[in-house]
């Protein structure tokens, strides 16, 4: 039996105060081993995350299946409003099904999907509106530029090049090469022993990005996982392709472009915490930059998301359109 009208009803509309979600799945199953410190390497993440957004941007966070201390501590912050959004499960379903999951539920035109052992810096989420802003047809953007990342699913955006629509030349990057070295040796690929190695630049209305990236931290435009990620569930606890499967094939397959922020506004941790991520993360607590509003122009135009089509596409551009690099990319 209903007693009276619900007051809902009146006021019936729901105001969007947000632009801007991020994404962070967590899975500590025991503070022991592998995982010893992840929980610190979280706090600090989550610590440089709530640090460093502005009003327009929205965390939520997704556990998956961690040890009762994790769930403690993430609980807790959604207490404390530090996130407003928690998705608590109780096995591991694969952090990629989770991650996609999370997105597909958010409003938000674009999502940042990002590992729990980022530590961000103050105005990445400036700079990353400011290339959405700046550059047409962007598919994602990620604070953490990669100088090795120009052929990683980044086919669309030779394209780009191909018709004109985007110029690209290499310039070396000075300020780079000390955080390059860090993102390198957090994932255990060999360090660079010089300084001035050209990077993969394209400039658009004053704003420099780089040419492609990683996929560790990466924000993409909403439609972009509606549209062009598989339908299908993952199923794989994580790697094996998954996270190129629903994410970077995605971004490319989308006809937009993949890129990054000119500078490092984003630093991958790893598992294990060091003094200088600590210093790092004092350093860099300001807060940001007014972000200025959200211009995600033209609509993608999609190309078919029939796989074969993708990858006929790719084989001819890597065969046919030959990109001059320097000796020494």
């Amino acid at each position: 039996m209903r007693i009276g009208n619900n007051p809902q009803k009146k006021d019936f509309k729901v105001d969007m105060k947000s632009n801007h979600r991020i994404i962070m799945v967590v899975f500590i199953p025991e503070l022991s081993g592998y995982y010893l410190s992840m929980l610190e390497v979280v706090k600090s993440s989550i610590k440089s995350l709530v640090g460093t957004i502005p009003a327009t941007s929205k965390i939520t966070l997704v556990d998956n299946g961690s040890c009762k201390e994790v769930q403690d501590y993430l609980v807790d912050l959604l207490f404390k409003k530090d996130i407003e959004s928690l998705q608590l499960l109780s096995e591991n379903i694969g952090k990629i099904d989770a991650l996609i999951g999370a997105a597909r539920a958010a409003r938000e035109p674009i999502i940042t999907l990002t590992d729990c052992d980022i530590l961000f810096k103050a105005n990445w989420v400036f700079e990353t509106v400011s290339i959405f802003n700046a550059f047409k047809n962007v598919s994602s953007i990620s604070p953490i530029p990669s100088r090795r990342s120009f052929n990683y699913y980044t086919y669309s955006t030779k394209e780009a090049f191909l018709k004109g629509n985007l110029k690209l030349q290499f310039e070396p990057i000075k300020e780079n090469f000390e955080e390059f070295n860090k993102f390198l040796e957090s994932i255990n690929w060999e360090k660079e022993n010089v300084d001035n190695l050209p990077w993969p630049v394209v400039y658009s209305n004053n704003i420099k990005a780089i040419v492609g990236s990683d996929h560790q931290v990466i924000t993409v435009r909403r439609d972009v996982l509606f549209n062009n990620s598989p339908k299908e569930p993952s199923l794989i606890k994580v790697g094996n392709e998954s996270e190129q499967n629903h994410v970077d094939f995605a971004i490319d397959s989308s006809g937009g472009l993949r890129l990054a922020t000119y500078n490092f506004y984003a630093l991958h941790m790893g598992n294990t915490l060091e003094d200088w991520m600590l210093e790092k993360s004092l350093s860099d607590s300001d807060r940001p930059k007014e972000i200025p509003a959200l211009q995600l122009v033209p609509k993608l135009n999609y190309i078919s998301k029939n796989n074969v089509a993708y990858k006929v596409k790719k084989k001819l551009i890597k065969h046919v359109f030959k990109i001059k690099k320097p000796l020494n990319y």
